[in-house]
């Protein structure tokens, strides 16, 4: 496997693991993974990266989205890391989340965030693993528009790294 910067000839992929992991009902609120111009422009455009297996095939990523337009939040992003269903477990997310981290904190950023369906145990241990700390469960902090949850009100974990490296002084 190979963590490297992502290209925009990725984005069919990205785009396919993105709307794959939607389907277990437990990744987001959103309901499809849309179009590569969708996710392009909600997300930054430093610190996005794709794992790459032996074939070349796209087996999962990671970028970061704002959390706020005004200048003091800067330093302040949301994380996104997803894997191809069929290719987790074999530590794809972590090398994904190292470049992250990484990444992160050459360009800046002094806080990572996560919004995380409780459920989702796998993407929490992955978080807490590097370093995430639950800060607290927002209850029905969102209704669920598709999917065998459809109409339900969903809990979130809010989740945040601070940098040790960036923003200490």
């Amino acid at each position: 496997m190979t963590i490297r910067e992502m290209r925009s000839s990725d984005g069919d992929a990205v785009v396919d693991i993105y709307d794959r992991a939607l389907k277990s009902g437990h990744a987001s609120f959103q309901q499809n993974g849309g179009s590569w111009d969708d996710w392009d422009n909600g997300h930054l455009t430093k610190c996005r990266y794709v794992a790459v297996d032996e074939a070349g095939q796209v087996t999962g990523w990671a970028g970061l989205s704002a959390v706020s337009g005004r200048c003091a939040f800067a330093g302040v992003a949301e994380v996104s890391v997803y894997v191809d269903p069929q290719c987790q477990g074999r530590g794809i997310g972590s090398a994904l989340m190292n470049a992250l981290i990484r990444g992160s904190e050459q360009n800046g950023f002094w806080s990572l965030e996560a919004g995380i369906f409780p459920e989702n145990t796998g993407s929490v241990a992955l978080h807490r693993k590097h370093g995430f700390e639950i800060l607290c469960q927002r209850s029905g902090f969102g209704r669920m528009g598709y999917g065998p949850m459809q109409g339900q009100w969903r809990d979130v974990l809010l989740l945040e790294r601070r940098s040790n490296v960036v923003g200490i002084d």
